[in-house]
């Protein structure tokens, strides 16, 4: 099956929502009701978010590419302009759409978790398994 195919599938029985601020709205009461801090996702330019309660699939449209600078960690991260995952409770697994800059290479993140054990760290996973931890406090909303 292909991955446009998958994507279609999964958007079957989602809850869509268009516009800036209610957009923000839902991904922010997304990411609280899986445990997961609400500045994972300072995306401010969304113009439409789907979310498909049965399997967990989520959605992000954007009109452009954004990257943003979490001052906390001193790290840069793109945001294409459509981001995809599955999110659980403390996890987002097979993300599509997000990259992270390591001194002058960008890497792939697939999986974002906050640890079980430790709940005030927070994993940023590539798809080769190598995974940085990172206190969860420098990913809550930047006023």
């Amino acid at each position: 099956m292909s991955t446009q195919e998958t994507k279609q599938d999964q958007r079957e029985g989602a809850e869509i929502f268009n516009g800036g601020s209610v957009c923000k709205q839902k991904a922010d009461e997304i990411l609280s009701t899986m445990n997961l801090p609400k500045g994972l996702l300072p995306l401010d330019t969304m113009t439409e978010i789907g979310f498909n309660k049965s399997t967990g699939y989520f959605w992000i449209k954007m009109k452009n590419k954004v990257q943003h600078r979490f001052k906390g960690i001193g790290k840069t991260v793109s945001y294409d302009s459509e981001v995809t995952a599955f999110v659980e409770n403390r996890r987002m697994r097979t993300i599509t759409g997000i990259k992270s800059k390591e001194l002058l290479i960008w890497f792939t993140v697939s999986e974002i978790f906050v640890d079980e054990q430790d709940p005030k760290q927070i994993s940023f996973a590539n798809p080769t398994g190598l995974a940085r931890s990172f206190l969860v406090s420098a990913f809550e909303e930047e006023k």
